[in-house]
């Protein structure tokens, strides 16, 4: 058991440095032996599964991802309960993985659940809550909805703000996503000060060659 979660936090730095071949084989060995020590449906199992169908996704295989997502999806439902913010983690990753393929319905209904989810089991200003509402807001946008978008994205940012602290990435993430929204409307202005916000916060806890500050610089441009 302390061997799998090793091979799986291993398996998730190398993901991390785009090691994908790497860490899959160190998933796929967590998994069995996961499977060996506890049965096929405990739910360490569908915790590795969910990391595994990640790491597939990660590498656009999405064929491959749906069935693993659906299994780990089906051993936390059955072992424990439809209503646990695990099981919203999952559905949350799957809307991702139907938006990927451009399920936008799907990706739709599955958010809302997870939404659903988080929010009776954790309460509305739960982080988890606002990962919710990133994922459906960024479905919004990709669909033209803007107005509920940006409601959503305000949302998520005043939660984050709240439970994490004014700098922490996840704000300036959702900020970066409000400023997108803005920006594909023409509202410039607006869309600068939000770029802006979120690039201070990034500059004060990223290195300056992380990925994340070309990409917030690139929205400034």
């Amino acid at each position: 058991r302390n061997f799998a979660t090793a091979l799986s936090n291993l398996a998730h730095v190398l993901q991390a440095t785009a090691e994908y071949a790497s860490a899959r084989s160190l998933l796929e060995r967590a998994l069995q032996t996961t499977e060996v020590a506890l049965g096929p449906v405990h739910p360490e199992v569908a915790t590795t599964l969910n990391n595994f169908g990640e790491l597939l996704r990660a590498t656009g295989d999405y064929r491959a991802a749906r069935p693993v997502y659906e299994r780990a999806l089906k051993i936390y439902e059955q072992t424990l309960g439809p209503s646990h913010p695990l099981v919203a983690t999952v559905i949350n990753n799957l809307g991702l993985l139907l938006q990927a393929t451009g399920d936008y319905a799907g990706a739709k209904t599955l958010y809302s659940r997870a939404l659903n989810i988080s929010e009776q089991a954790l309460g509305p200003a739960h982080p988890d809550v606002a990962a919710s509402l990133n994922n459906l807001a960024g479905l919004l946008k990709t669909t033209g909805d803007y107005t509920q978008s940006r409601s959503l994205y305000e949302r998520s940012v005043k939660i984050l703000e709240q439970a994490l602290g004014p700098m922490h990435p996840n704000v300036a993430a959702s900020l970066s996503g409000l400023g997108n929204l803005l920006k594909g409307t023409g509202d410039y202005a607006a869309a600068r000060t939000f770029f802006d916000r979120a690039l201070k916060i990034y500059e004060q806890i990223l290195a300056a060659d992380h990925p994340e500050m070309a990409r917030i610089l690139n929205d400034v441009a």
